[in-house]
């Protein structure tokens, strides 16, 4: 994959084109080989075990974990478990979240090439305490495959505007599902714990955040600095999604994969200030009125949206790539 120079956006990404918002020129732009396993063969007859592992070893680069992720896809993940999804195990905790006010403007001023205006990380002030129970987070965000088997089963509807003419996207089986509404994410993960008779459900933003950062006010899930590559954002991501798991030194403490990039993840809450805060009235309020939380960024979009604390939601633009992951209540 080509290493991109930062490029620089000064206006509010929803005021630009979905093109211009990502940095990007209108020519074309090649982040990843053309020909993705030309170079890697020998993984064709490899072992979905041995895949697994080398897709997850920050040792290897990226290219090479990208085309383990893609053998994967082809053969069969078998990190995708529609019934028995990988989850980690989060103890309960008092939780310290949120952003101190003082923080709003430097990290604005670091992020201001990305067009981040300061109302949008207000909305993360105060920092705040909450009592967490114990709780059980997937490993990796929802997959095509896993969504396929929910609207086989259920007949819904809700077919990703990520799936061309509605069409599943069979090469991208273990990549995740994008960009389906929230009420979607809802259904599945109701859907999910009737099929089961296990308590899935979305997480909270509470618990998201305190799974994506372990509750000590780092700003990514790797630590303080961002880092482009442990994380598919469109400052050096492939301008697509990536198969679940392949940057590996993203992991969150609890060793939870993707929280930051590749799709943005619906939470459980709708936005509300938190405790001791006041209500920002940002653009996502005005075009949404009440809107759904949701978190991590995604392949396109910046680095600051990968931020542990950042609270997002979905504008009615393509640009704005939305899957989710499930919680469990033990």
């Amino acid at each position: 994959m080509t290493t991109s120079t930062r490029p620089v956006v000064l206006a509010n990404p929803n005021t630009l084109s979905d093109r211009a918002a990502m940095g990007l020129p209108d020519t074309f732009v090649a982040r990843a080989p053309q020909e993705a396993l030309a170079a890697h063969r020998d993984l064709l007859g490899a072992e979905p075990a041995a895949l697994v592992a080398l897709a997850e070893d920050p040792a290897e680069p990226f290219a090479r974990r990208y085309a383990a992720g893609t053998v994967l896809g082809l053969v069969g993940d078998p990190r995708v478990r529609p019934e028995d999804p990988p989850m980690a195990d989060i103890p309960a905790a008092r939780a310290r979240l949120g952003l101190d006010p003082a923080e709003a403007g430097p990290v604005t001023a670091r992020w201001r090439h990305a067009g981040v205006e300061e109302e949008w990380i207000a909305k993360e002030c105060p920092r705040y305490e909450v009592d967490l129970p114990a709780f059980r987070i997937a490993l990796h965000p929802v997959t095509n495959a896993e969504y396929r088997l929910f609207l086989e089963d259920t007949g819904s509807t809700w077919l990703p505007t990520s799936w061309r003419f509605g069409v599943y996207p069979e090469l991208l089986a273990n990549h995740p599902v994008w960009t389906v509404p929230a009420e979607a994410a809802d259904a599945y993960a109701a859907w999910l714990a009737a099929r089961t008779g296990r308590a899935f459900r979305l997480p909270t933003e509470a618990e998201w955040e305190y799974a994506a950062s372990g509750g000590d006010g780092r700003e990514f899930p790797w630590g303080d600095a961002f880092v482009p590559g442990n994380a598919n954002t469109v400052e050096e991501g492939p301008l697509t999604t990536t198969p679940i798991g392949v940057h590996p030194a993203g992991r969150s403490p609890f060793g939870v994969h993707d929280l930051a990039g590749n799709v943005e993840e619906y939470v459980a809450d709708d936005y509300a200030p938190y405790p001791g805060g006041e209500s920002v009235a940002d653009d996502l309020a005005v075009t949404r009125g009440t809107y759904r939380v949701a978190r991590g960024g995604s392949f396109t979009r910046f680095g600051d949206l990968a931020r542990c604390a950042r609270r997002h939601g979905w504008y009615e633009r393509e640009i704005y790539a939305m899957g989710f992951r499930l919680a469990e209540t033990p």
